[in-house]
């Protein structure tokens, strides 16, 4: 009996610690669980961290070596529009001959020496190499057909050729710049500079760096790697290989495709490649890379940066490793702690953060605010500033009228001046030969010179009377005479014709028009001018005066044989204090104030550019009314 009871007081703890087993031995599961949770989750943070880390180091490096690419492209972009300048290269297209292809020839051999180029050839407008830089080799381009390459059809129709081929003499690559060589506004033959890239393969192989550039087929045309040379990134369908075996662009090449094991899209130009790799003595196995790719100015080109991932998976497994072993040690020392501390200490941090959160957010509103007051500051001092520069502006502009009009003004006194010299010479010499006369009784004499006195006398007042009417800027109408404004604009500008002699061709029917005299000579003054200042530097000078009648209007041009004007500047002629002269010899007034005067007579002024060179300004006005009325019978 008492054996039983025992017993009995035996079983119960027996039984107690069954349960506490099961407990710890499910706490440590969970805690092994959770310890590899931790190391897997520290990995895969690593590796993210290190993704992203190596990510923007690549970016760097991406920018820096597409920036050298870049550079290593442009710096010779300047050579093919350097041939315009070489006036032998432009006679040999134009009269082709054995002395000056030899000369050519020398002059592109020394300057692909100087420049460090592959080669320097012309070509005329039938894509035929008229001369080179390498006519000494024996695989030299000279007389070549290459009108079938893409940067001779581009710069053909004047457009800058940009093309990377295999050459079809030796299957040597190459990245090739056209230009279009012009004379007298036609293209006349093609300049080709072809230089070497492979520079950028040796300094990247240096730098143990694994990159490639593709070009606009997705062809890879340089890299790191030999062996992915002249790979497609791409699929490439029977059309497209047909089109480029066509072209000779990559010579023979298969144009294989590079094909990834596995590829992941990680963001915009940056993804996760598998590519497949031999190792010495090992079957093959995977690398992975973290590729990135942006493309490269001036060019369809792209630039692929490979970062190798091995190296950052192994860091990533010591990180989870070390984040395992500190979260156990972390959970052991946290299993001391009691649970109400732990809730207090939580409590404590999360309102200590967010007091510091509020802190933080509100100095940040107030650094905003002050921001925001100092811009709007800054804005009204701009907006005072700019309204004060206007005011100044309108009245600078104000004042250059004025300074144009007195200009014309000074102009016209200067022939004068110089109209006036003569007669007064003449007057001085006939009063003291007059006097004389009398003296001796010769009163016929006496009375001749007097005639002559008073015919020169009358000439002096018209010349001062012509000065006056054109000083005085009346808004009254009026008529004027096409030929008498045509003799009043050469008198003024007589001057300068005697200083730079030119043909004068007068091609037009007199008519009366309906525009005050003296603003008709204005403009023909000013258009007269610009033209004489236009032909200055050159030996043959030629001005034609054209004018007819067209309906109820008159069509009055001046045309000159000078140089022409700009392209770039042919849409800012009738702006204001716009002026093509050389230092202060204009301000830019004359056109605007032609064409003004013109508009207010009911006109135009316009101006033209024609093929054969010069520039024609023609003025558009209506006839009087005298004229164009007609008669009833």
């Amino acid at each position: 009996m008492q054996c039983a009871l025992a017993s009995l007081r035996v079983v119960p703890p027996a039984l107690s610690a069954k349960p506490r087993y099961v407990r710890h031995l499910l706490l440590t599961l969970l805690m092994l669980a959770l310890v590899f949770g931790c190391g897997y989750a520290g990995y895969r943070i690593s590796e993210k961290a290190g993704i992203r880390g190596l990510t923007e180091s690549g970016e760097r490096q991406l920018e820096l070596n597409a920036r050298a690419v870049e550079s290593e492209i442009t710096k010779y972009t300047y050579l093919p529009s350097l041939l315009e300048l070489e006036s032998n290269v432009s006679r040999l297209l134009l009269t082709p001959d054995g002395y000056r292809r030899q000369r050519v020839n020398d002059y592109l051999e020394g300057l692909n020496r100087r420049s460090g180029s592959l080669a320097i050839y012309v070509m005329d407008t039938d894509g035929r190499v008229v001369a080179t830089s390498n006519w000494r080799q024996s695989d030299s381009y000279l007389g070549e057909d290459l009108s079938f390459r893409a940067y001779f059809q581009d710069a053909i129709l004047g457009e800058s050729g940009r093309f990377y081929g295999i050459g079809s003499t030796v299957g040597e690559a190459g990245y090739y710049l056209s230009h279009g060589l012009k004379a007298n506004g036609r293209i006349i033959g093609v300049a080709v500079v072809k230089i070497r890239l492979d520079a950028l393969e040796q300094r990247w192989q240096r730098a143990r760096l694994e990159a490639y550039v593709s070009d606009e087929n997705g062809i890879i045309i340089l890299s790191s790697n030999p062996e992915r040379r002249l790979k497609a990134v791409r699929p490439l369908n029977a059309e497209i290989k047909e089109r480029l075996a066509r072209s000779l662009q990559y010579h023979w090449s298969s144009l294989d495709e590079l094909i990834p094991l596995a590829r992941t899209e990680l963001g915009a130009g940056t993804e996760q490649v598998t590519f497949a790799a031999g190792a010495p003595g090992s079957q093959d196995h995977a690398i992975n890379y973290l590729a990135q790719t942006r493309p490269l100015e001036d060019t369809p080109w792209h630039l692929t940066l490979l970062s190798p991932l091995q190296d950052l998976r192994r860091e990533a497994i010591s990180h989870g490793m070390l984040a395992a072993a500190a979260f156990a040690l972390l959970t052991f020392l946290l299993i001391a702690w009691n649970e109400r501390r732990k809730v207090i200490a939580t409590r404590l941090a999360a309102r200590e953060a967010l007091q510091t959160a509020n802190n933080q957010l509100e100095r940040r509103i107030a650094d905003r605010t002050a921001d925001l007051r100092a811009s709007n500051d800054r804005l009204k001092a701009e907006i005072h500033e700019r309204r004060q520069t206007e005011n100044d502006l309108r009245k600078t502009q104000d004042e250059l009228v004025q300074a144009g009009k007195l200009a014309v003004i000074g102009q016209m006194s200067t022939s004068i001046a110089h109209e006036l010299n003569q007669p007064l010479a003449a007057l001085r010499t006939l009063s003291g030969n007059t006097i004389r006369f009398l003296s001796r009784g010769s009163y016929d004499v006496a009375t001749t010179n007097l005639q002559t006195i008073n015919e020169l006398v009358d000439r002096m007042g018209r010349i001062t009377a012509s000065l006056r009417a054109f000083a005085r800027r009346s808004n009254d109408g009026g008529e004027a005479s096409v030929g008498k404004a045509v003799e009043a604009a050469l008198q003024v500008v007589q001057p300068r014709l005697e200083r730079t002699p030119l043909n004068i061709h007068h091609q037009f029917e007199d008519a009366r028009l309906a525009i005050n005299q003296t603003r008709l000579e204005q403009i023909l003054i000013n258009l007269i001018a610009n033209a004489v200042d236009a032909m200055s530097f050159q030996a043959d000078r030629q001005l034609w005066l054209q004018g007819n009648v067209d309906g109820d209007r008159y069509r009055l041009r001046v045309r000159d044989n000078g140089p022409g004007i700009l392209p770039a500047d042919r849409e800012h002629l009738f702006e204001p204090f716009f002026t093509t002269k050389p230092g202060e010899q204009g301000l830019g007034l004359g056109l605007t104030l032609s064409a003004s005067l013109a508009s207010a007579a009911g006109g135009s002024l316009s101006a033209e550019h024609p093929p054969q060179g010069g520039t024609a300004f023609e003025l558009n006005l209506p006839l009087a009314a005298t004229v164009m009325e007609t008669p009833d019978e």
